[in-house]
């Protein structure tokens, strides 16, 4: 009789970050060796870290390679364990799956049935007496079994959860072992290494086996970060933002299983630890005494670690209690020493799990505990670690004053996410304490201007504009006028970084008025400073060049090297604007100095940034990646990688790396993997690697593009660049609906967050829906080209209004824009011809092709130039000049290809092979019937060979004929093609074509 076994292995997750311990256990066991078997590998590993995943893999690796896999599991029976249960798991398993084999082995090995499954249920008849089997003789029996199965081929026994090891399976395994007799055998045991306390039975046993020869250790460390983030993504393909996966790695602390659990628990939106995850971890507590568990409790509290002198102060037992709790708590792998005298849990979650399973009342005592042992002074801690414990101990007056010493300290070591949660908190805080004596000296107006320059240097500008504003809302109408002076000063500084729709120049006229001029103070010459940006940004030059020289006057009056390097940039912008680049050089190099010697990193910053965009105004991208880079490398020294500037120099690196070509880099700028940016941050550099997945044609762009739509109405930056990227996503899909909603909304959004509805980046979209409407008109019928022309026309005259709104600027227009103004133009011409609506001349098509490729070349437009030389190519060989345009398309292919420009390579592909015209082609009067003439006709309107058949009155088949003769007389490899040389040679009599 035989009975159900479990499956080998549970369904495992993929494997993932294991190729190297998969080798080594591999070679251990002799797999892929003439050295098979006659091995033994001990592997630990904590729970859920992916031993179980790696033996599936090795069991599969040892099938293909010929060898017959066994696997037994042990099982928590408690007080009541089942001798040999894994062997009788291992010899039933083969009887249900080889039948014939089993039968074979019990005959050579009686004494093996005693361990099939179905000799040991309730109510078999059970040896007695004088049937019981020496233990000696049945491990010579199942030794003797092992070898006559790997007479064949060679056997791999794999033993799961020995940490729940009965003692005879562990006395026969011991046996196995020592006996080294199986030539062909190799055995793999599993166990939790964090189960091991000290008085865990398996714990000497493994000692005894590793002393063994041919016995192996094999530790299975936590995966890496970068291997966590692999998993996260293999398990959940859709986007996800980038923050949530980082949450899920720092909390699973390289422990596959527990991804799993908490990736399950986000999909439900839930930030709390699963409840099966939390009771997994809480079991190995129920094995400690009352004194460990109180001690683990309190240590739950304290956070991440504690001293042993905080819990001692903390917990109420006497010394020598306290040292047995401890180590009870550390044996049992609960809790590791951490340095000289500290204490943290094996695993974070294990602590998540305690500090949730806290009666309220406990908790608020335990922390209160701590905020006593951690006011007297003796006992080293944080202002961090004092305000925490004080919220939740509901003491509002300490948690203030500590949340405001923490918020100073993080903003101190270049922590400004910690410091504006602190700062938030204080200003929370401050409105519940009561206005009595006790009420701790905290001066709201500088508390909010400090959390504001917090949250702005961490990266979140809108946060920082919110809670100025919000301050200001409440200000009671006798607050002293500069207080609110300083407040606008404030909402000022945070408007100007970023499209957070304050109205910048109005916040710092009021604040003009309101800042002293006599005696002028360092608040008026900030305000000035910031009013001469304000200006700037307006183009109103000659303002903010007065005010910027006026801070600049009173800064050095006053030794203020931040607003003396902020006015000196402003002042820099301007030169440029003015069209003396040499200057503005100049002097932006100076306010760089200045700043950095003043330790005035923002205004440092903001140096570098306006250098890097002079360079690349110019064209001169080598020059202007080098200084993006170091705005990049200078903002993560300071700490600042989020903040306005560092991040603006590290999106302006990807980008100029694009437009240089050098798209790998683009990847590794972009690539917040292993960092936690802020959600704008990310969808910023998210929309900066659109590009390069838009170029290369990437099926998982379209995601990534939803993942950062919802930031569009809040950044421009990342409408324009997802927007661009979106245009040609959806339209080389042959989208162009999608494509031009894309256009829409980003003119939309862009339109309305800059209070300017003709903003210059509308030239670069207008340029890429140009190029769409041409690819659609080379498949379209007579009706839609005549739509599609009207829509380039719209196209077309947006882009001149923008000029035309530029005024005297345009003549000082950069490289850039005059690549793109030449692109438009090329493709606005390019549609005509297509669709025959004022056709340009064949020469004057290609001299706007020509235009557009220099124009690129000159910027320094990689993937751009290639772009433009494939539509040149095109109009090169229908024109017949195939020379030529067997040149363009070459270079334009070595491009694409080392780009990887998939999208660009179709396009040249779809232009055929491009060679040499039959010399034989003839004109229309000597070679075309009068029905090719129709034919060809009503081709050139863009007529199917159904609709051409069903106006002449002939089938389909018979036009299909007609097309064919009349493609191989003019030389041309498609219909649009011989409609391009029919009107080049004006072969189209009468201009039949629309």
């Amino acid at each position: 009789m035989m009975v159900d076994v479990p499956p080998e292995f549970p369904t495992p997750g993929p494997l993932i970050g294991r190729a190297t311990d998969l080798d080594r256990l591999a070679g251990l066991v002799g797999l892929g060796s003439d050295q098979a078997g006659n091995a033994a590998v001990l592997l630990s590993g904590d729970a859920g870290v992916g031993k179980t995943r790696l033996l599936a893999v090795l069991g599969d690796r040892a099938r293909e390679a010929g060898w017959r896999v066994l696997v037994g599991h042990c099982v928590n029976f408690g007080e009541s364990p089942l001798p040999y249960l894994p062997f009788s798991e291992v010899f039933g398993r083969l009887a249900a799956d080889a039948a014939v084999v089993a039968e074979s082995l019990v005959e050579a090995n009686p004494a093996v049935a005693r361990l099939m499954p179905g000799r040991r249920l309730l109510g078999d008849d059970q040896p007695s007496g004088a049937d019981h089997m020496d233990r000696a003789a049945l491990f010579e029996a199942v030794g003797s079994a092992l070898r006559w199965l790997s007479r064949p081929s060679p056997v791999l026994l794999v033993v799961e959860d020995l940490h729940w090891a009965d003692p005879s399976t562990r006395e026969l395994l011991g046996f196995l072992f020592a006996r080294r007799l199986l030539d062909r055998v190799a055995i793999v045991g599993s166990y939790r290494g964090e189960d091991l306390h000290r008085r865990h039975p398996l714990r000497a046993a493994v000692g005894e086996w590793t002393r063994l020869p041919g016995v192996s250790r094999l530790s299975l460390q936590r995966l890496g970060d970068s291997d966590v983030r692999t998993l996260v993504r293999a398990l959940h393909p859709a986007p996800m933002p980038t923050r949530e996966i980082r949450g899920i790695v720092d909390r699973a602390e390289g422990n596959a299983f527990f991804v799993e659990e908490l990736l399950a628990a986000s999909e439900l939106g839930n930030r709390t630890l699963p409840a099966d995850l939390a009771d997994l971890l809480l079991l190995r507590l129920d094995r400690l005494d009352h004194a460990a568990r109180l001690v683990i409790r309190s240590a739950a509290v304290a956070g991440s670690r504690v001293s042993h002198q905080l819990l001692a102060r903390v917990v109420a037992l006497d010394d020598t209690e306290l040292e047995s709790a401890l180590r009870a708590a550390v044996e049992s792998n609960v809790l590791v020493r951490v340095g000289a005298d500290g204490y943290a849990f094996r695993h974070a979650l294990l602590a998540e799990a305690v500090y949730d399973d806290l009666l309220p009342g406990e908790r608020v005592r335990l922390h209160g505990g701590y905020v006593t042992a951690l006011s007297a002074g003796d006992v080293e801690g944080t202002a961090a670690e004092l305000a925490r414990h004080a919220r939740a101990a509901h003491d509002t007056t300490t948690a203030l004053r500590a949340s405001v010493q923490a918020g100073n300290e993080a903003m101190a070591v270049a922590g400004p996410d910690e410091a504006t949660r602190h700062y938030e908190v204080a200003l929370e805080l401050l409105s519940y304490v009561d206005a009595g004596a006790g009420k701790p000296s905290v001066d709201v107006v500088e508390l909010t201007v400090r959390a504001s320059e917090a949250a702005a240097a961490a990266g979140d500008v809108f946060r920082s504009v919110a809670l100025v504003q919000d301050q200001l809302s409440q200000l009671p109408p006798e607050t002293p006028v500069p207080r609110r002076a300083q407040l606008l000063y404030a909402l000022a500084r945070a408007g100007l970084l970023g499209d957070t729709g304050v109205d910048v120049l109005q916040i710092t006229t009021e604040a003009l008025q309101l800042a002293p001029a006599e005696p002028p103070g360092p608040l008026r010459a900030q305000v000035l400073n910031l009013h001469a940006q304000a200006n700037a940004d307006r183009y109103r030059d000659d303002a903010a060049a007065r005010w910027a020289g006026e801070a600049l006057r009173l800064a050095r009056e006053l030794g203020l090297p931040d607003v003396i390097a902020d006015a000196t940039t402003t002042l820099a912008r301007l030169d440029r604007r003015a069209g003396d680049p040499d200057a503005s050089r100049r002097a932006l190099e100076q306010a760089v100095v200045a700043a950095r010697a003043g330790g005035e990193v923002a205004a440092e910053l903001r140096g570098l940034f306006n250098m890097g965009g002079l360079h690349y105004e110019l064209g001169a991208l080598a020059e202007a990646r080098a200084v993006y880079q170091s705005v990049l490398q200078r903002a993560q020294e300071t700490g600042r990688p989020w903040a306005p500037y560092g991040l603006d120099g590290r999106s302006m690196a990807g980008i100029v790396a694009y437009v240089s070509g050098d798209w790998d880099a683009v990847a590794r700028i972009t690539d917040v993997s292993a960092e936690s940016p802020p959600d704008m941050a990310d969808a910023l550099l998210t929309a900066v690697g659109l590009s390069v997945a838009a170029g290369r044609g990437d099926p998982q762009a379209l995601g990534r593009l939803q993942q950062v739509r919802p930031y569009w109405e809040r950044d421009g930056l990342i409408a324009i660049l997802s927007g661009s990227a979106a245009i040609d996503l959806h339209g080389d899909r042959g989208d162009l609906t999608a494509a031009s909603a894309a256009y829409d909304e980003t003119v939309t959004c862009v339109g309305k967050l800059w209070q300017e509805p003709l903003f210059q980046a509308r030239i670069r979209l207008s340029a890429l829906m140009l190029g769409q409407l041409c690819a659609t008109a080379t498949r379209s019928g007579t009706h839609e080209r005549g739509k599609l022309a009207g829509v380039g026309e719209e196209m077309a005259d947006t882009a001149a209004a923008v000029v035309d709104q530029e005024g005297e600027v345009t003549s000082r227009r950069g490289p850039e824009s005059e690549a793109w103004l030449a692109r438009v133009a090329a493709e606005q011409a390019r549609l005509r011809w297509l669709v025959g609506a004022e056709a340009p001349d064949v020469d004057e098509l290609i001299g706007s092709w020509r235009r557009t490729v220099a124009a690129f070349e000159r910027f320094g437009h990689v993937f751009e130039v290639a772009r433009s030389r494939a539509r040149l190519a095109a109009v090169l060989r229908a024109a017949g000049r195939t020379a030529e345009a067997v040149q363009e398309a070459r270079l334009a292919r070595d491009t694409a290809r080392r780009l990887g420009a998939e999208p660009l390579l179709a396009e040249l592909r779809s232009l055929g092979p491009v060679t040499a015209r039959r010399a034989g082609a003839a004109r229309l009067d000597q070679s075309l019937t009068s029905r090719e003439q129709e034919v060809l006709a009503l081709v050139a309107q863009g007529r199917s060979n159904r609709e051409i058949g069903q106006q002449l009155y002939i089938s389909g088949k018979t036009v299909s004929v007609h097309v064919s003769s009349i493609l191989a007389k003019l030389g041309a490899n498609g219909r649009t093609e011989a409609v391009a040389v029919a009107r080049r040679d004006r072969l189209l009599v009468g201009d039949q074509a629309e």
